[in-house]
């Protein structure tokens, strides 16, 4: 089945569609590998606003199509037998060993929504279930983007939170125009550069040594235990909508 798996690899990356690679990779003897990072995006229309916008030298890009399997209790033979897996493992270059990776950071770029969310952890659960390693080593990350865009003739304020937004409106006014962003294939790739520029902001995914994987995965992915229902309803929050006047 590895055998298989990749030959396959093999055939499709001289085509392959999913990913759109970078030049210098975290293996090579290049100033800039500590630099080289992938973004794994949902959707055509995400990707393709990362992938114009990125800098070809050090920033790769795998688009998955929507919603990926729910790894959790599976055996690794699911890798190989579901193609975006196997392709994704093929790009890290990570089948045999975490120390052949080919990015030194591999980001997670979702919509800011419900669905977004889900992929995230969808694709955690892949990391944690087969290639914990990557997480161990803070190789894992979780790209912020902006939810609002404020702007007036002179200034523009990107926000990533409500808090934020009201700080913008309060400094712009109330005349402000206020742009909603519902997914990252609304952000032009003109805008994109700021995001996975310089200031990118990423969130680190941990996993602490005393952390049981098992135990992570079975909480947050497994049956609808009695505990999670417990957390969820402890925790929920309610976010009003703010109206203006």
């Amino acid at each position: 089945m590895q055998k298989k798996a990749r030959e396959l690899a093999k055939k499709v990356s001289l085509n392959n569609r999913k990913l759109r690679d970078c030049k210098v990779h975290f293996g090579d003897k290049d100033p800039r590998n500590e630099q080289t990072m992938i973004f794994i995006t949902e959707g055509n229309s995400a990707s393709g606003s990362i992938t114009k916008s990125r800098d070809v030298h050090t920033q790769a890009v795998f688009s998955l199509r929507g919603k990926p399997l729910n790894t959790f209790g599976l055996t690794k033979k699911v890798v190989y037998e579901n193609e975006e897996f196997n392709l994704l493992q093929a790009a890290l270059n990570i089948e045999d060993s975490i120390d052949d990776l080919r990015y030194n950071k591999v980001i997670i770029a979702t919509d800011a929504d419900v669905d977004g969310m889900h992929i995230r952890l969808l694709m955690m659960t892949f990391f944690l279930q087969f290639f914990p390693e990557v997480i161990r080593q803070g190789h894992l990350y979780v790209l912020q983007t902006p939810l609002f865009r404020v702007r007036n003739k002179r200034e523009t304020i990107y926000c990533y939170s409500e808090p934020e937004r009201q700080k913008a409106i309060k400094k712009l006014g109330t005349a402000a125009e206020i742009t909603r962003f519902k997914g990252l294939g609304e952000i032009s790739a003109d805008e994109f550069k700021e995001f996975i520029g310089p200031d990118m902001r990423l969130e680190t995914v941990r996993l602490s040594k005393g952390d049981s994987i098992g135990d992570v995965l079975s909480f947050y992915m497994g049956a609808n235990t009695p505990e999670r229902r417990e957390f969820v309803i402890d925790n929920l929050k309610i976010e009003a909508d703010y109206v203006e006047n």
